[in-house]
C-alpha cells in the first residue's frame, strides 16, 4: 500500500501515483517475463541494486509485495479490461500472474495472510461494481477518500471472497474508508488507515475483523501504516495541518470524502500507538515523503520522496536511520521509483518505477537483489 505523488497517498495507492507524477491510464500487458537484467535498469549510481528485472510491462502496477515465504507477490494493477485497480499474484520472476480481486469496483492495499491460504485487500464493489467518481474539482485540486472501501479476504486464485472489515454494516449505511491494511508478522493483527472516528486515522483490530480499536488521535491524515519485523512498532506518514486555514480547509474537505495533496513526514510508534516520534522534518520545504517499510534488520526505513526535484515532482526511493540520520538514497530514475519493500529475508528488493516504459509515466514493478 499511495499524499500527492502516487499510490498508498494514492489514498490508497494509484491515485498517489497518478496524482503526483500524473501518471496516465494505459493497457496493462502480462507478458512471458525475461530471466535477463536489461542494460538500462539499472543506473550506476544504484549501488545497492543488483540484478534488476522488470516483472510487469505496460500499464501501471504498484504496491507489490512478498508472501510470507517470499516466493510471491500481491500487486495491483489497471489494464484495458479493467479501468479501476485490480489486485493480482505473481510468482517472484514474474510468472503466474492471477487476478485475485471480483474485476469490480476499485481496490487498493493488498497483503498476504501468512499462511499464503489468503490475501487482503480493500474494494469498493460492495456497495458499486462499477469505478466510484472522480472528484469533484471544483474545490481545486484534491483527492477520494471512497467512503465505500470495505477490507476484504480471498483465497490466492480470487474464490471464496469474504468481508473481513467492516461487518454487519445496517441498512444504508456507508462502510466509510478502510484502507492501507497490513497483517502483523505473527499473523494476529491488522493495521489499518480509516475514518469511522471522523477523520483519516490509524486503527487496529483482529485478523477476523474483530476489536477494531484507533490508535491515532492527532487532527490531520495518518495512513500506510507498516509493523517493524518484530511487530513492536508501526511506521507511518502523516500530514497534520498547523494552520487555521489548514485545518478548516482539511476538516471541510474530509466531510465531503477529499483531501487536498500536501506535504508528507515518516513517523514511528510503539504497537499499541503510544511513543511516537519523528522520522523526517520536510514539510517546511514542501516534501512529501510516503510508502515507509522496514529494513530486515528493523533498525532503518526506506521510503519514496520527492525531496531531490525541486519542483517536487520527481520521486526518489531513500532509505533512513530511526533516528533520522544516515539518510541515503537509493534509487536514480528518471520520473518515479517508490513503493520500496524487502523481501522477507531482506535479499531481494522489490519496488515499483517509471524506468524503462513503452510510454510516458509507465509504472511496473521492478525486482533486485538487495546489496549491503
Amino acid at each position: 500500500m499511495i499524499l500527492g505523488l502516487t499510490n498508498r497517498f494514492v489514498l490508497p495507492a494509484l491515485v498517489f501515483l497518478g496524482a503526483l507524477v500524473g501518471i496516465a491510464g494505459a493497457t496493462t500487458t502480462h507478458r512471458k517475463p525475461s530471466s535477463k537484467q536489461i542494460p538500462d535498469l539499472r543506473d550506476p549510481r544504484e549501488v545497492h541494486l543488483a540484478n534488476v528485472r522488470q516483472l510487469t510491462f505496460g500499464g501501471q502496477n504498484a504496491e507489490a509485495y512478498f508472501s510470507r515465504d517470499g516466493k510471491k507477490l500481491i500487486f495491483q494493477s489497471e489494464s484495458g479490461d479493467y479501468p479501476c485497480d485490480q489486485q493480482f499474484t505473481m510468482n517472484i520472476d514474474g510468472s503466474g500472474v492471477t487476478r485475485v480481486s471480483t474485476g469490480t469496483g476499485r481496490t487498493t492495499c493488498g497483503w498476504w495472510y501468512n499462511s499464503g491460504k489468503r490475501v487482503l485487500f480493500s474494494s469498493t464493489h460492495g456497495a458499486d461494481s462499477k469505478c466510484p467518481p472522480k472528484p469533484d474539482f471544483s474545490h481545486g485540486y484534491v483527492w477520494p477518500v471512497y467512503p465505500t472501501y470495505k477490507i476484504y479476504s480471498a483465497k490466492p486464485d480470487g474464490t471464496d471472497t469474504k468481508v473481513v472489515f467492516p461487518q454487519n454494516l445496517k441498512e444504508g449505511e456507508e462502510a466509510g474508508y478502510n484502507a492501507e491494511s497490513v497483517i502483523s508478522p505473527d499473523g494476529k493483527k491488522i493495521v489499518f488507515c480509516s475514518d469511522r472516528g471522523g477523520d483519516l486515522d490509524i486503527w487496529v483490530m483482529n485478523i477476523n475483523g474483530s476489536n477494531a480499536h484507533q490508535l491515532t488521535k492527532r487532527l490531520g491524515y495518518e495512513g500506510g501504516p507498516w509493523w517493524s519485523p518484530d511487530g513492536k512498532r508501526i511506521a507511518f506518514r502523516a500530514f497534520y495541518p498547523t494552520t487555521d486555514k489548514q485545518r478548516d480547509d482539511y476538516t471541510s474537505l474530509l466531510k465531503l470524502h477529499l483531501i487536498r495533496p500536501s506535504t508528507l513526514d515518516l513517523y514511528v510508534m510503539d504497537a499499541d500507538g503510544g511513543n511516537v516520534h519523528q522520522i523526517t522534518n520536510d514539510s517546511k520545504d514542501n516534501v512529501a515523503s510516503f510508502a515507509p517499510s522496514w529494513t530486515h534488520d528493523g533498525n532503518s526505513l526506506v521510503f519514496a520522496s520527492n525531496r531531490s526535484d525541486p519542483k517536487r515532482r520527481k520521486f526518489e526511493v531513500y532509505k533512513i536511520n530511526l533516528d533520522g540520520t544516515g539518510l541515503e538514497r537509493i534509487t536514480y530514475g528518471d520520473q518515479f521509483d517508490g513503493f520500496p519493500v524487502f523481501s522477507p529475508d531482506g535479499k531481494r528488493f522489490v519496488f515499483a518505477s517509471n524506468r524503462h516504459g513503452k510510454v510516458p509515466h509507465e509504472t511496473n514493478v521492478f525486482i533486485a537483489d538487495w546489496v549491503p
